[in-house]
């Protein structure tokens, strides 16, 4: 079983169709794509290249999903874009596959939300039921951890990691990475404290909570320098796991800065 195929789409030969696919009006799906079973594209999707949509996501009118990357280095070499299972992908949402400069692939995560015109760059890492709000933009090469949240018209510079968690508010400008567990604001964004709505609303404990509050005031006001007070809070909080999320988070390193708090700016949250 296909499922429905409007008169008006366009399937390419080679295309790959689980079950129960629907694809409605003007849609266009190119040759080296796979939809999984129950993918439903509402009409007006274009979906090209080496394309894998996972089962049961929908993907509204207009999107483009799976075209060249928007890197001027890129030649044409292949390259793919991954989409995990049960997104929900919104009008004019934009996303691009990888480059070889990046690995080649472009992966979001499964239960992830795209609302409208939110675009995901080349060479993006996407976690699992990650929020982009209207109007989101994604450099190249940026990491974007499970269940982080991005208000309306956040703009992520490339090569920024947002750790899992992480709440960015609208119309924030990252250009440096954000720990697990932060919020960040303002245009550039600074860290103002941890999103502790989100975290409530994910279920984490209330002692989980207050431990995250503790590591954060002995990391960003404690003695020290930064590597210091990362390896303290490393043997500080040794049995507790939302902490030494963020320990490593930091050990890893990345190509940017991380964001931290402006001066003189108590915790939100």
């Amino acid at each position: 079983m296909k499922g429905a195929i409007h008169a008006t789409a366009v399937v390419e030969d080679g295309a790959r169709l689980g079950a129960d696919v629907e694809i409605g009006p003007f849609c266009h799906v190119g040759p080296q794509t796979t939809l999984g079973d129950g993918v439903r594209l509402v009409s007006h999707v274009s979906l090209a290249g080496d394309t894998t949509v996972g089962a049961r996501t929908v993907i509204y009118p207009f999107a483009s999903i799976g075209h060249p990357p928007q890197d001027l280095k890129y030649r044409g070499e292949p390259v793919r874009l991954s989409i995990g299972e049960d997104c929900l992908i919104r009008e004019g949402v934009t996303m691009n596959p990888g480059t070889a400069g990046g690995g080649s692939e472009t992966v979001v995560g499964p239960r992830s939300v795209f609302l409208a015109s939110a675009h995901v760059g080349h060479d993006c890492r996407i976690g699992e039921g990650v929020v982009m709000s209207n109007n989101v933009m994604l450099g190249g090469h940026c990491q974007i951890g499970d269940f982080a949240n991005l208000g309306g018209g956040v703009a992520v510079h490339q090569f920024v990691r947002i750790g899992a968690y992480a709440f960015v508010g609208g119309l924030a400008g990252v250009e440096h990475d954000l720990i697990p567990f932060g919020i960040a604001l303002g245009n550039r964004a600074a860290l103002a404290g941890l999103n502790v709505v989100g975290l409530k609303r994910r279920g984490f404990s209330h002692e989980t909570i207050h431990e995250l509050r503790r590591a954060y005031k002995m990391l960003f006001n404690g003695a020290g320098t930064l590597k210091e007070r990362i390896d303290d809070l490393g043997e500080a909080f040794a049995d507790q796991e939302a902490v030494q999320q963020i320990v490593a988070f930091l050990r890893q390193g990345g190509d940017r800065a991380i964001c931290v708090p402006r001066a003189g700016k108590d915790e939100q949250g």
